[in-house]
Parts: structure tokens; C-alpha cells; sequence
């Protein structure tokens, strides 16, 4: 694209003025080489979805923080499926996108003197605070009813280095080293437009965690079961370079099928011949994350290395989104203080 005038000067482009929807393809289509795939999946569609339906016939240099925040609005109202309101989650990530490609049509492209997005106002949020959907006795129950399962490492794993799903579906034989007790999650697995596809981890770096000692004793059994499966198959074994956690015949495990068997697996613990004298209620496979990251802090284990641990680059992060959680542990530290001078007299 031609950059634009100077504010006062005589244009000398003959090309019409690019329109919002010109810009925004032709900006995506730049930075298909430059970012993840599924985080262009994710520019796309809200492009495609919500911003182009909307704005995209109007001149870029028509764009005003007036016309964007009003976007934002109809969006929060009506932007959902069947005209109802969108999730204010949905609209902070759409907001993110069209900014982002708005800071370049100012910075790189020079194609408008501000950015419409960053003084927009969008509708007030409040930030959700991870549930604790389980406590660690509801999960050890979830990963008794699990064990029998060939995936049952994947579970154990997930629980007890509070990976993500991604990052799990990735790990490497060489990634884990079980006479150090150590595992080292270097890259994350996702799908876009129905192709698994790998890249980094969310923060792009590898970090290392350590393992306790029965998950080792699991991983060990794992490997000894997967060693089995292939020499079973015989050639018709696909070598996936090493995965961990493969299909029966070899074959990469796509995120849903990890995510659908735990649903599966809490309602045969819910419907068995003989009910259980509690049920389990149902948890997404990202709550055995947050269960991992509560339960440490709740133990004071510190929030950098809790950070660490999770993968936050910043443990400012961590502080963010587990603030309820070190509210609720903080509740006694004044008591804590006084028992300490009262016991020094």
C-alpha cells in the first residue's frame, strides 16, 4: 500500500484510497509467515467475523476512535450468534487484533497519523477469576477412575506440572529425563482449520519442571506400554519422532480427543453399576492447571516460582490471575505477626 499524504498535502496517488477490509487482508496476509498459525487463525477470524462485516467498506482514514469504540458496543450487544451479546472476553480479543493492525498502519505502513484503536473506549469488563472446580480429593479420584486407561500419563502429567494441553501433546522422549525426575516443555500443539499443527510454547520459551516421584514411576509404566503398542503394530507403526502420547498404531493425538476423553472418564466415574457415594462435577482438562497452580500457592510455595512453573514469563502474570487465591492465604498474616512480637517478649 502507497503511504498517505501529509496532513495538508496534495495526494499524487491515483490508486483509490484503501477501505478497512483492503487493509486488514493484505495486513494479515503479511504476517502469515511472522506469527504462529493458529495466532493468524485467530487474526482472521476476527477480521472475517466481526470487524469487517461491520466497518470494513469504510476508508481507512475515515476510521475514528468514535466509530471503533461503537463497533466494540454493537458487538458486546450484538455480536454473538442469533444477534445476542458477545462475550466481553471475545471483544477484548477482537480489540487487540484490529489495534495491533491499526499500530502498523501508523508505524510501518505510515498510512494514518494515529491509531483509532488505542483511544477507543471499550465496554467495562470484570476480570473472571479461575474456578476451583475440584478440590485434590476430587482429583484423586478422577485419576483412580482414569487409571486403567492407556492415556492415564496424560492426566497424571497434566496434574502434576500443570501443563498445558498443548504443550503436553508436544513433549518428546528426549524432552524427559526420568532418572533426573525432570520434564521439558520446548513447543505446544494446536489446530487450525482442522490440521494439527506445532510451534512454541504460549510464551515462545522451553522451561524445565521437575517431577515427583510416583509420576515418574507412571511415565516409566507409559513408556513400557508404548514400547509394547509399537512392537505389536509392527510396520504399520507411524513414527511421530518420539511423542509421548501417540494413538494406539503411533499416530499424533489431536488436542479435542485428549479434552473429550475427560468427560468421558468423569461420567464413567459418575455412572458406574454402582454409583459413587460422591460425584465428580464436570471440569475442563485447563482446570487440572489452575488446581495445579492454587494448591501450590496455597501451600506458600512463592509466586515466581509458581510462575515459573506454569510458564508465565512474568510472575506479575501469575499475580493477575491467582490474585484470589494469595488474597485467601493472606488472610492470616497479621495473626501470624503478632504471634511473632507477642512471643519475642
Amino acid at each position: 500500500m502507497r503511504p498517505a499524504s501529509a496532513p495538508g498535502a496534495a495526494s499524487t496517488s491515483t490508486s483509490p484510497p484503501p477501505t478497512v477490509a483492503d487493509y486488514l487482508a493484505e495486513w494479515a496476509e503479511a504476517h502469515a509467515a511472522t506469527v504462529k498459525p493458529k495466532t493468524l487463525a485467530g487474526y482472521r477470524h476476527d477480521i472475517d467475523h466481526y470487524i469487517v462485516p461491520r466497518i470494513g467498506r469504510m476508508r481507512l482514514q475515515a476510521l475514528r476512535p468514535a466509530v471503533v469504540s461503537r463497533l466494540y458496543r454493537d458487538l458486546a450487544e450484538h455480536g454473538g450468534r442469533d444477534g445476542r451479546a458477545l462475550s466481553a472476553t471475545t471483544v477484548s480479543h477482537i480489540h487487540r487484533t484490529l489495534r495491533k493492525a491499526l499500530a502498523d498502519a501508523v508505524d510501518i505502513e505510515q498510512l494514518l497519523a494515529a491509531n483509532p484503536a488505542a483511544r477507543s473506549k471499550r465496554p467495562r469488563r470484570r476480570a473472571a477469576e479461575p474456578r476451583q472446580v475440584w478440590t485434590v480429593g476430587q482429583l484423586a479420584a478422577f485419576l483412580a477412575a482414569a487409571r486403567s486407561h492407556r492415556l492415564f500419563a496424560f492426566y497424571r502429567l497434566a496434574a502434576y506440572t500443570g501443563a498445558r494441553r498443548g504443550e503436553l501433546l508436544y513433549l518428546r522422549w528426549p524432552a524427559v529425563d526420568l532418572d533426573a525426575a525432570e520434564v521439558t516443555f520446548s513447543g505446544s500443539t494446536a489446530v487450525v482449520r482442522s490440521r494439527r499443527v506445532e510451534g512454541t510454547t504460549k510464551g515462545g520459551r522451553s522451561r524445565t519442571v521437575s517431577l515427583d516421584r510416583d509420576t515418574v514411576t507412571v511415565l516409566r509404566e507409559h513408556q513400557r506400554q508404548q514400547a509394547e503398542e509399537r512392537l505389536a503394530t509392527g510396520t504399520a507403526w507411524n513414527d511421530t519422532g518420539g511423542l509421548v502420547f501417540t494413538s494406539r498404531w503411533g499416530e499424533p493425538l489431536y488436542p479435542d480427543t485428549v479434552t473429550a476423553l475427560m468427560t468421558k472418564l468423569i461420567n464413567a466415574h459418575n455412572k458406574p453399576l454402582t454409583p459413587p457415594a460422591r460425584q465428580l462435577p464436570h471440569a475442563r482438562l485447563h482446570d487440572l492447571r489452575h488446581l495445579h497452580a492454587t494448591t501450590l500457592l496455597l501451600a506458600g510455595v512463592p509466586v515466581h516460582v509458581v510462575a515459573a512453573r506454569l510458564g508465565h514469563a512474568d510472575p506479575a502474570v501469575t499475580l493477575r490471575v491467582y490474585a484470589h487465591v494469595l488474597r485467601e492465604h493472606a488472610a492470616g498474616v497479621g495473626d501470624i505477626f503478632a504471634r511473632a512480637v507477642h512471643n519475642s517478649r
